[in-house]
């Protein structure tokens, strides 16, 4: 996670309430045990227990969540979870295709749209994104899951134990920016890497880390 889980990276993307509060076991609306940063919204409950940490290898979700990642850099995740209906809408489901062939006018419709985050730059480096996307042998996905290290032999006991960045991370984000892409710091590489299952930092207690999900199977292929 970065600081903040949902962008999550451990110690520096949670750092609005999700990373703050230390491990496992905080109050929760339904008795559930989950990482301390989950039960502080409606919105990171649901992205915790059916998104975060779960594998995730199609191209389309991919580039989503690469993409959103960009726009949550020195935001909070409960924004970029909030206009994610919005985000969708406006980026064309996040087809790296259709992204890619956004130009000028497309730009200006993306600054005017209040339901997203009208930041020219984190716009403009989302279609820079999805040209570089198009360019790689093998596609999107299958380079993202090449950095994905091994399983860990333990879970962490809390978000103390976790790092904002990793080797691997440092890895993907530098092989990103060679390849074209933008808004790919190794903190953002390795949120996306645990928002997407290549990482499962669940600490230990929590009850999604009691259900074991294969890092073979994807929540989506598209």
């Amino acid at each position: 996670m970065s600081a903040e889980p949902g962008r999550p990276s451990a110690a520096a993307g949670l750092a609005d309430s999700r990373g703050t509060r230390g491990s496992a076991g905080g109050a929760s609306p339904d008795d559930r045990v989950r990482c301390a940063w989950a039960d502080s919204a409606p919105e990171y409950v649901a992205y915790h227990d059916d998104e975060w940490g779960r594998p995730l290898h199609g191209t389309v979700a991919l580039f989503e969540r690469l993409s959103l990642e960009g726009f949550q850099s020195g935001l909070s995740w409960l924004i970029i979870l909030r206009k994610r209906a919005a985000f969708r809408a406006a980026f064309a489901g996040f087809d790296p295709a259709a992204v890619a062939a956004f130009g000028t006018d497309d730009v200006a419709r993306l600054l005017a749209d209040p339901g997203i985050v009208r930041n020219r730059a984190k716009i403009e480096a989302a279609i820079a994104n999805a040209r570089a996307a198009a360019e790689i042998p093998g596609g999107l996905a299958k380079l993202l899951w090449s950095f994905a290290p091994p399983p860990r032999e333990h879970r962490p006991a809390a978000f103390a134990d976790l790092t904002p960045t990793t080797p691997q991370s440092t890895a993907m984000a530098k092989d990103l920016k060679k390849r074209g892409f933008r808004f790919v710091g190794p903190t953002t590489a390795h949120a996306l890497m645990q928002a997407t299952g290549m990482v499962d930092d669940h600490l230990e207690g929590c009850h999604v880390a009691l259900k074991p999900v294969s890092r073979r199977r994807a929540t989506a292929r598209v």
